[in-house]
């Protein structure tokens, strides 16, 4: 059963422009046991909602899984994940956090409930409701 993901990143370290002008990216550095977990449970061709934190707190674009989760080679320990990703489009009208705040049906998503975890799974009505809000 296909999985649906949102993986943030400060947008002046790694940005979806950067992603677009390379082409695909390893999501490496994930340093949280929840977070790996889930790079752990991504398949290649899952759809992946990039969103930019801190500054812009916004969804930005939409990539997929290019590659699954493999040993992380920034990582000391061999516990430690990394997948890759790729973009497919950039959406139409980012969403922000206020955005996704304001959505009854967003409440309790991981990017609210658990602000500080980098790599979130949702469900496929949350994964819906996202993209319905950028005008997809």
């Amino acid at each position: 059963m296909e999985q649906y993901w949102l993986v943030k990143q400060e947008p002046e370290a790694y940005s979806w422009s950067d992603l677009v002008k390379e082409g695909s990216t390893a999501w490496t550095g994930v340093r949280n046991f929840q977070a790996r977990n889930n790079l752990r449970a991504m398949q290649i061709g899952e759809p992946v909602l990039f969103y930019h934190s801190q500054t812009e707190r916004a969804v930005v674009g939409l990539a997929e899984v290019a590659r699954a989760a493999y040993p992380d080679p920034t990582a000391e320990s061999e516990q430690w994940l990394a997948v890759e990703i790729r973009p497919v489009r950039p959406l139409a009208k980012p969403v922000t956090l206020s955005d996704i705040r304001a959505q009854e049906n967003l409440s309790n998503i991981g990017l609210i409930k658990q602000s500080r975890l980098s790599v979130m799974s949702l469900t496929p009505d949350e994964f819906a409701a996202i993209l319905a809000l950028s005008g997809a």
